[in-house]
């Protein structure tokens, strides 16, 4: 029987050069897409998907992420009295028990692997979701953690979301090698950080969504820099399959990277798309620009 999966860790320590000057005194995880922050929408794929604590990798001018998921007695009251209930009704979707949330500090921005290394006291030694608010995923059904949760369910060991890319990108991502099958998840026997051109095994991205057993953090303790001079978790993940299963599922849904100007702008276009309040005003707004 598989452990339950409560805990998702949520590294969010980046510094947002990409998105400067909007990022200089704001992180980059609050920028918004439609009218949520980014990393709104990733804690809500987490707890759709079951998640009971959120546990933040922080690092400086962070402090609004917190807030963000506090209640604030004086807006609700405000709301109220001005009959604004939707807005109340929205707010208050958003926000986390405290009990349930945790922030850890990451001092040195060392890396991906570093981070989720800084979260291991408060994950303790029990498998936990890995999501990157970085990445923000549509999904018609169920949510792209929640899909891996039904793979765990099934088979346990660790388990990846993955999904194509043009063979003349993977030198950009991690990539899986994964056994022959008809998918769309795989037994993976390998994987490799940003390959060379021309040297993937696939042409399926490691994407942003994690389920990890708790023994990944004995290896990042000691883990070597990678890629970029940074501490990878595709480097702790590849040392991990020695010893434990990894099942990569191509899930179901589209993936936008927010952590780039045009993917964060697509995010907010498909987003938005998708509300029956916005659709049909915004198409309209995008016809007479193209």
């Amino acid at each position: 029987m598989t452990a339950p999966i409560r805990k998702a860790v949520f590294p969010v320590a980046g510094l947002g050069t990409r998105f400067l000057p909007a990022t200089k005194a704001m992180p980059k995880e609050m920028l918004t897409v439609v009218d949520k922050p980014v990393i709104q929408h990733v804690v809500d794929e987490a707890r759709a998907a079951g998640i009971k604590e959120f546990i933040f990798v922080t690092g400086r001018n962070k402090g609004v992420i917190e807030d963000h998921f506090k209640k604030d007695t004086a807006l609700e009251q405000a709301l109220k009295e001005s009959g604004k209930g939707d807005e109340l009704k929205a707010l208050q979707a958003g926000l986390l028990a405290p009990e349930c949330v945790k922030f850890t500090l990451q001092e040195k921005p060392l890396g991906l692997g570093h981070a989720v290394w800084c979260a291991r006291e408060l994950v303790g030694d029990e498998p936990f979701a890995l999501l990157l608010p970085d990445v923000l995923v549509q999904s018609a059904g169920e949510t792209c953690l929640a899909q891996l949760m039904e793979i765990y369910t099934q088979r346990g060991g660790n388990v990846i979301a993955v999904e194509e890319v043009p063979a003349e990108a993977t030198h950009q991502y991690g990539i899986v090698d994964i056994d022959p099958g008809t998918g769309p998840s795989y037994a993976t026997s390998g994987m490799i950080e940003k390959p060379a051109p021309g040297t993937a095994p696939s042409n399926l991205i490691i994407m942003g969504r994690y389920l990890l057993q708790p023994e990944i953090f004995n290896i990042l303790e000691t883990q070597e820099r990678g890629a970029g001079g940074e501490i990878q978790i595709t480097d702790a993940m590849i040392a991990l399959l020695a010893s434990q299963p990894f099942t990569a599922l191509e899930y179901e849904g589209k993936s936008f990277d927010c952590g780039s100007r045009v993917g964060f702008l697509a995010a907010n276009v498909a987003f938005a798309l998708e509300r029956e309040d916005l659709r049909d005003a915004l198409l309209e707004e995008l016809r007479k620009m193209i």
